[in-house]
C-alpha cells in the first residue's frame, strides 16, 4: 500500500547535480516544493510547483519521442529481427507528437486538474501556440536523427553480432555509493564479447556534461553487476550529426566523479534542516539564478514572481 512521505527520498542524480549548478531555487521547486503537490488536499504552492514540473518543451518531447521508438526498434530486432524503415521509424515519432500537440492545444483544463496523464508544452503554457521556426526544427531534425540511428555504430553492431546480450534498456534505476542512493538512467546496456557497452542517445548538440553523465553510467554499471572497470566502455551517439564517441575510464576518472558527487551532496545538505530527514529550509533559503535569459526560460518563473 502507497505511503505518503512528509519529505522526499534524498538520492543523488546527475541531472539533479546540475539542476542544483543552475539554479537552487528551481531545484527546490523540482525536488521539495513539488512534493506531494499531485495530492488534491495538498497545499496550493506545491500543486502549482508540481503542475510546472511536469511541463515539457517541444525539443525535450521530440528527444523523448525519439528515445522510445529506438527503445522499441531494438527491443523488436532482438526478438523477431527485423529492421524499420526511416520512413516507419518517421511515423510512430509524429504520432506521438501529434498526440501531444492535441493535449496541449485542446487538453488544457484536463492537463491542469492532471498534469501526470496529459502532456503540456511549455511552448504552448507560455504563448498559446507553437511557431513555425519551432516546429520546421523539429521537422528538420526528425529524419536526420532517426537515419542516423539506424546507421549508428551501435545499432549496426547490434544486428551484425548474434552473442551480443542487451542487459537493460531505458528504465529508471539506482544503486548506492556510499550509503547514498544513486539514479542512473541508462539508454542501453549489452555485453559483446567479454566487454559491456554503455551508449547514450543524444538528440541534440553536444555538451560538456555528456561525458560526466556517462562516467555516472559506468559507475552505476561497476556498482551494480560488479564489473571492472576495464571491461565497460561509454558510448555517446549523435544523432544530429551522426557522430559516435567512444571512451575508456581510468580509476582516476572513477575518483573524480566520487569527488564530485561528494562536493555536489555537501551543497545539497546546505538546503537541509534535518539531512537525515531530507527536511528542506524553507523555499527563501533556496537563492534564485538571476540570470534574466535563464529565468524567462524557466517553468516555475510565474511562481517566483508571485512570491516577489
Amino acid at each position: 500500500m502507497f505511503q505518503m512521505k512528509e519529505f522526499p527520498e534524498f538520492s543523488w542524480s546527475h541531472s539533479r547535480h546540475k539542476l542544483l549548478m543552475e539554479c537552487p531555487r528551481k531545484y527546490g521547486y523540482t525536488y521539495y516544493i513539488s512534493h506531494n503537490g499531485w495530492l488534491f488536499d495538498a497545499p496550493l504552492l506545491a500543486q502549482q510547483a508540481y503542475r510546472l514540473k511536469k511541463l515539457t518543451t517541444l525539443p525535450m518531447f521530440f528527444g523523448q519521442a525519439v528515445h522510445n521508438v529506438i527503445e522499441k526498434t531494438i527491443k523488436r530486432y532482438m526478438k523477431h529481427h527485423y529492421i524499420p524503415t526511416v520512413s516507419e521509424l518517421e511515423a510512430t515519432v509524429r504520432s506521438d507528437l501529434r498526440k501531444a500537440f492535441i493535449d496541449s492545444r485542446d487538453h488544457g483544463d484536463l492537463w491542469y486538474h492532471k498534469p501526470n496523464h496529459y502532456i503540456m508544452f511549455f511552448e504552448f503554457y507560455k504563448h498559446g501556440y507553437l511557431t513555425k521556426t519551432e516546429t520546421k526544427e523539429i521537422n528538420d531534425r526528425l529524419g536526420t536523427c532517426l537515419h542516423h540511428f539506424l546507421q549508428s555504430k551501435t545499432f549496426k553492431e547490434l544486428t551484425s553480432h548474434p552473442a551480443i546480450n542487451i542487459i537493460e534498456s531505458k528504465k529508471f534505476r539506482s544503486t548506492y555509493v556510499d550509503h547514498i542512493k544513486m539514479y542512473a538512467v541508462l539508454d542501453l546496456l549489452y555485453q559483446d564479447d567479454g566487454k559491456y557497452v554503455i551508449v547514450d542517445w543524444k538528440t541534440g548538440k553536444h555538451s560538456t556534461d555528456d561525458l560526466t553523465q556517462l562516467a555516472v553510467y559506468a559507475l552505476y554499471v561497476m556498482k551494480k553487476y560488479e564489473i571492472p572497470l576495464e571491461k565497460i566502455e561509454i558510448r555517446n551517439e549523435y544523432l544530429l550529426t551522426g557522430s559516435c564517441h567512444t571512451y575508456q575510464l581510468n580509476s582516476q576518472d572513477i575518483q573524480s566523479l566520487l569527488n564530485l558527487m561528494a562536493t555536489s551532496i555537501d551543497m545539497m545538505t546546505t538546503y537541509l534542516k534535518q539531512p537525515d530527514e531530507n527536511n528542506p529550509l524553507p523555499l527563501h533559503s533556496f537563492p534564485e539564478n538571476g540570470n534574466p535569459f535563464q529565468c524567462n526560460q524557466c517553468f516555475y518563473k510565474e511562481l517566483c514572481e508571485s512570491i516577489e
